[in-house]
């Protein structure tokens, strides 16, 4: 017996020896999307097989699905949650590495290969086949992909997830922007734009995230400064390079590191300079972000930044950063760096994650950027820009990628950001390979959970790979939330704000909002619909362009788009 069937991309397919999951037999979406399924396997015959998968006229991307070690899945206060797959440790997939090969050791535990493809306008059928070692049909099953004839609008989401270099020069063990790790660098680039992430975070110097006070991270600073006396000169050279890198892979937004720690802003990050012909630490744990000393070297390095920032054509898509997630408690402590920095930051957009509306009320932060769980309020204000995160402590009826979680629950967000009409989405785990407070570097294959720190799925969204960086399924999962929230724009622009949201929401069963996801069957349909009406309105709007005279009745408007 040899089982194979295609399924959703929703389906996380655990190892086991039965899956019962529902078949998929077809898929749409538009011109310029990434339309994604499984293909499940199992034989009671434990052998290599062969495969080939292909559809005319499509462009096919095969993954292999690989299980993760999750020894950390979740926090005890999720128990009620019933939309989990499991509260328990395990294997779970997470891990897509791009198939290098055509062939799969085959055996009676469920295994899966994630399909991708894109292509022009048309029904077009994918068939798949494995083969025995003699070259015979074990077999094979088809699906039929309907590509519509329209294309979704330019994503205007700003989404960042924290891109941290010292982690693939660590991993690598490659010295710190030599030419090897600016290779790897681009290629974890081009996979993070790959899947909708066009802003970065960029190290103008080492970005003071998740260290334990009084240790360091490896130095990832891009800028060379000098210091001579309370003089300092800057070479942007290197900053200029990983701009044009950036412009060359796509982003369009950039990030500045923040300017004190985290937790407080109570001290300054660690900077490096070049004194008497020695490179030294010249700020860190040991200088308060209040000292005169280092506003001295703000008041030299920002003016120079943000010249440098307007001569590349970036300066109007670059944010700042005071300090990340401060509590009610560093409201003091934040105000004072704030007044410190924005003296040098006229005209500057300043953002921050945050969950406490005092911060906006007292109009410390113009900009925050509340974590989903408590964003009503901010909601409810009239903000100059829309933004929200969610890292580990989000985790109860909130969207999320933890590993244990449902894919549905990840890809809930995009009807979320779309009906609050988000600016942005922050994300700080895109490839975060130490424990927590970076105390160690973490092997990812082994240890998901920053050493049971974080529910495993929350600091990595990229795997690093020999070659190169693979993605994780939450990755490729929110990107298709992404997709979603573009498809949604594309039908406001045809029937109006308020119709695409209730579409929305009669499809799903349910009102959109923060504090409830859906499930996969709810999320497809209502996608299917979106597809529909997309597809109608499209027809609609060419006859009337192009044949005028005749009626619009009777041609074909409003048939399946799958």
């Amino acid at each position: 017996m040899f089982d194979l069937k295609s399924v959703s991309s929703l389906e996380k397919i655990l190892p086991d020896r039965k899956c019962d999951t529902a078949e998929c037999k077809c898929v749409s979406g538009l011109e310029n999307e990434t339309v994604s399924f499984q293909l499940v396997f199992a034989s009671d015959k434990r052998a290599a097989y062969s495969f080939d998968i292909a559809g005319d006229g499509l462009d096919v991307k095969v993954y292999f699905v690989e299980n993760v070690p999750v020894e950390f899945p979740t926090f005890p206060l999720t128990l009620n949650d019933s939309d989990f797959i499991s509260h328990l440790p395990g294997l779970y997939p997470d891990r897509l590495v791009p198939a290098d090969r055509n062939w799969v050791q085959v055996t009676d535990i469920y295994k899966a290969l994630w399909v991708s493809v894109s292509g022009k306008c048309g029904v077009h059928k994918l068939n798949a086949v494995f083969r025995d070692e003699n070259g015979e049909t074990a077999a094979e099953c088809s699906l039929d992909v309907h590509i519509i004839n329209a294309e979704l609008p330019k994503q205007d989401l700003i989404y960042t997830q924290w891109f941290h270099t010292d982690c693939i020069s660590e991993f690598y063990g490659f010295e710190t922007f030599s030419e090897e790790h600016w290779a790897m660098i681009e290629k974890f680039m081009r996979l993070a734009r790959e899947n909708g992430i066009n802003m970065i975070l960029t190290p103008v110097f080492s970005p003071p995230l998740d260290t334990q006070v009084g240790r360091k991270r490896p130095v990832s600073q891009l800028l060379k400064i000098k210091k001579n006396g309370k003089s300092y000169s800057f070479d942007f050279s290197r900053v200029k390079r990983w701009i044009n890198l950036c412009q060359a892979v796509g982003f369009e937004y950039y990030e500045m590191p923040h300017l004190f720690t985290q937790w407080g802003a109570e001290f300054t990050p660690r900077i490096i300079a070049e004194v008497d012909g020695e490179e030294k630490d010249i700020f860190g744990w040991n200088v308060y972000a209040v000292s005169e000393e280092y506003d001295n070297f703000l008041s030299q390095l920002l003016p120079q930044l943000l010249d440098f920032l307007k001569s590349e054509g970036i300066f109007a898509k670059t944010y700042f950063h005071i300090s990340d997630e401060p509590f009610l408690e560093h409201l003091e402590n934040y105000g004072k760096a704030r007044r410190i920095a924005e003296k040098y930051l006229e005209g500057c957009k300043i953002i921050d994650a945050l969950s406490d509306y005092d911060f906006y009320r007292n109009g410390v932060v113009r900009i925050p950027i509340p974590s989903t769980d408590h964003i009503k309020p901010f909601l409810d204000a009239e903000l100059s820009e829309r933004w929200c995160y969610y890292c580990c402590s989000q985790c109860v009826n909130v969207s999320n990628r933890f590993t244990v979680m449902p894919s549905s629950r990840n890809r809930s967000i995009g009807f979320q950001l779309y009906k609050y009409r988000m600016d942005g989405f922050l994300h700080w785990g895109f490839n975060f390979y130490y424990s927590q407070y970076s105390r160690i570097l973490l092997d990812p294959f082994a240890q998901t959970d920053a050493y049971d720190a974080f529910p495993s799925g929350d600091a990595i969204g990229a795997y690093p790979c020999r070659s190169g960086p693979a993605p994780s399924i939450g990755l490729v999962v929110f990107n298709e939330a992404l997709q979603d929230l573009r498809a949604l724009k594309l039908l406001e622009k045809y029937i109006g704000y308020e119709n695409t949201v209730s579409l929305a929401e009669k499809a799903l069963g349910e009102e959109i909002s923060f504090d409830s996801c859906y499930c996969a069957e709810a999320i497809l349909k209502t996608r299917e619909c979106i597809n529909n009406k997309i597809a109608s309105e499209t027809e609609k709007r060419y006859y009337r362009e192009n044949c005028p005279a005749i009626p619009a009745s009777g041609r074909g408007i409003g048939k399946s788009y799958a």
